[in-house]
């Protein structure tokens, strides 16, 4: 996903529209692409009115601005638009049911994720005034996505001018094979996790190998613990502004039934998150 050239934004007319259109324009002029509105629900001349007052107060658009009103089923409706106006990436905030007074994103979230055919950013704390992003948490993860990820990375960065990645490589205990139980244990316990964290500081730094910005600060981490969850964790107590992931592969009947690593981070967004495709 490391070119953007077009972008949806899911308008619900929430609380947090202005921020949200506002939050994309920029983003759209960023990387010099077009943006498209997506609203789920019916047209009304209120409804033009405001989101056209809405775009005038944002940053002018370099290219032109599209909406799309369609009816339906919000995952279908936004699936469908993603698949026929060629989206590099989909921009989702609050969402409304129509005629219901609720707005989420979670469980939209969940379902979209599983079937877009592009990337989904996942905005928890869209502002009117730009926030600097500072500092970009990226999954490390062993995957054969994950070097297209952190290289998107590394270009997210440079348009957002963010100038810290922390790249967090999870570990699972079950890899350690060490139990516990004295000091001897304990021993052979630290010494495994060492020998777990130079392998993935060594794999990371091969992939880092191919990528080179002298004005980004890069950090490895290694963390020990559940997928997802804790790298969710890691970035929130290091209150990180963007947290990328790659996405998740189309899953089994048991990946339904049991939590999956992308299932901690959309159940509990820890910051704006980016999940690559």
């Amino acid at each position: 996903m490391q070119k953007i050239n077009k972008i949806l934004i899911g308008v619900a007319f929430s609380p947090n529209l202005r921020a949200n259109i506002f939050e994309a324009a920029r983003l759209a002029n960023m990387f010099d692409a077009e943006l498209v509105g997506v609203h789920v629900g019916t047209k009304s001349n209120q409804k033009e009115s405001d989101l056209k007052a809405l775009l005038s107060d944002a940053d002018a658009l370099h290219k032109p601005f599209k909406i799309i009103w369609k009816e339906g089923n919000p995952v279908e409706v936004i699936l469908e638009t993603c698949t026929q106006e060629s989206i590099d990436l989909l921009i989702l905030g609050a969402l409304q049911k129509e005629n219901l007074l609720k707005y989420y994103v979670g469980s939209i979230a969940r379902k979209i994720t599983r079937k877009a055919p592009c990337s989904v950013l996942l905005l928890i704390k869209p502002s009117v005034i730009r926030v600097a992003c500072k500092h970009i948490v990226v999954n490390g993860l062993k995957d054969e996505r994950t070097e297209e990820t952190i290289k998107t990375a590394f270009v997210l960065s440079e348009h957002l001018k963010c100038n810290k990645i922390t790249i967090v490589e999870e570990v699972s205990q079950g890899e350690l094979q060490v139990k516990v139980s004295d000091d001897k244990t304990l021993r052979k316990a630290t010494i495994a996790k060492e020998r777990l964290r130079t392998r993935e500081n060594q794999r990371v730094k091969n992939i880092l190998g191919d990528i080179s910005n002298k004005d980004i600060t890069v950090k490895t981490q290694p963390i020990f613990g559940k997928r997802g969850y804790s790298i969710g964790h890691y970035a929130k107590v290091k209150r990180a502004d963007l947290l990328i992931m790659n996405a998740p592969n189309k899953l089994g009947f048991f990946d339904r039934i049991f939590p999956h690593d992308i299932e901690y981070i959309l159940s509990e967004l820890p910051t704006d998150v980016l999940i690559v495709k």
